[in-house]
């Protein structure tokens, strides 16, 4: 089964509504518009039911098949949500609000949702029922967390998941995957120094954190070199160094750290939380300082279930000719990791070609990429629930 004819005709029309999610960002739960938009274009592609507020501004859409013999319930879900950076595409419909932008194809990921939703309302060749999902707050919100906990597989009755997110540096249109731990837990700490502040040329007489919290970064280093199972996957990066001085001559009495911790496994997230509240407080009191650390667990592992992966991967190859690349695990988060948790299902990339990556300034969703994507969403549900 190539690229389905319909999405070739909708592309320019689905196009549109990229451009126009990509030039109107919104960040986290602030997606009213965005949800809007959703809501309102799901209502006009005659879905069955379209509820809106699910996860505060999520929305929710129920398309039913020609019939219902199978009883079987599959969700689709996609994000919406912008990111805090400043756009520097230079494109006709490049962001027009300040300081927010779409640099991780959360656009492109809605308008191939609701491109597939449009399909699956006019055709409904499948036995079953399918749930479209369009998730705010997944750029470090936990949108998938809420609308999970705002019971909305229960109230669906969504019996498994998919989702899909855009790939740049794999070619456009064809498909990645793997099962089992595919994206990393995302853990934040923030590591408070304190010592004694004073003069910069009577370093004899403080007690210098500066100097303390440099050894801090540095041992922290051992966590992953000396401390974990070298066969297990464990980043420690320290990405904040803050000083309350930024006088030449002074030693200042505090310093703040903050970081992130990624793992695959729940042992090793055990450990390295462990280690480094261990490894900083040591290091500081070594020196006659001390370490305040707060760690904070953020979203889980998220992990692909077999039998899941290996069907997604099969429709991927049956829409691209090609075959699905197993990728190895990635030490990026997703907060589609909550739905997994909640649900069997698994997660897809589909290639952006060779573009910026996601994140960077220059990122753009490449709308060559839409009748892959939507053709994938659209199949999943046809070959999960085929027509009675």
């Amino acid at each position: 089964m190539p690229i389905k004819n319909r999405f070739a005709e909708l592309l320019p029309e689905i196009t549109e509504w990229r451009r126009d999610i990509h030039a109107n960002p919104e960040l986290l739960f602030d997606t009213h518009r965005t949800s809007a938009l959703v809501a309102d274009k799901l209502a006009t592609f005659g879905c069955d039911e379209v509820v809106t507020g699910i996860g505060r501004t999520g929305v929710v859409a129920v398309i039913k098949g020609k019939t219902d013999t199978s009883g079987k319930v599959l969700g689709l879900r996609a994000d919406m949500d912008a990111l805090p950076i400043h756009e520097a595409t230079g494109l006709d419909y490049a962001s027009e609000v300040e300081g927010k932008m779409h640099a991780c194809g959360h656009d492109g990921h809605t308008a191939m949702l609701l491109g597939a939703a449009k399909y699956l309302a006019e055709t409904r060749n499948f036995d079953g029922t399918c749930v479209v999902i369009f998730q705010p707050a997944e750029e470090g919100g936990g949108g998938g967390k809420e609308m999970v906990d705002d019971g909305m597989m229960e109230r669906f009755g969504i019996q498994e998941v998919f989702g899909m997110h855009n790939m740049p540096g794999l070619p456009l249109g064809e498909f990645a995957i793997r099962s089992g731990a595919f994206f990393a837990a995302a853990d934040q700490f923030d590591i408070n120094v304190e010592g004694k502040g004073g003069h910069a040329a009577k370093p004899h007489e403080t007690i210098d954190t500066t100097l303390v919290a440099a050894h801090i970064v540095v041992a922290l280093q051992s966590i992953a070199s000396r401390n974990i199972d070298p066969l297990h996957s464990v980043v420690v990066s320290t990405c904040t160094f803050r000083t309350e001085s930024e006088a030449h001559n002074v030693i200042p009495q505090h310093v703040l750290l903050r970081g992130t911790v990624r793992t695959h496994d729940s042992g090793v997230r055990d450990e390295a939380e462990e280690t480094l509240k261990r490894v900083a407080t040591a290091t500081a009191e070594a020196f006659g300082a001390t370490a305040t650390v707060t760690y904070n667990r953020g979203y889980p592992v998220m992990v692909n279930s077999e039998e899941q992966t290996e069907f997604a991967a099969d429709v991927a190859r049956k829409v691209s000719g090609k075959e699905t690349l197993e990728v190895s695990p990635i030490m990026g988060a997703e907060d589609f990791s909550y739905m997994l948790e909640a649900r069997p299902g698994a997660y897809i990339l589909v290639g952006n070609g060779d573009t910026a990556m996601v994140h960077h300034p220059e990122y753009n969703f490449d709308d060559n990429a839409i009748p892959a994507g939507c053709s994938w969403w659209a199949e999943i549900v046809e070959s999960r629930m085929p027509a009675a």
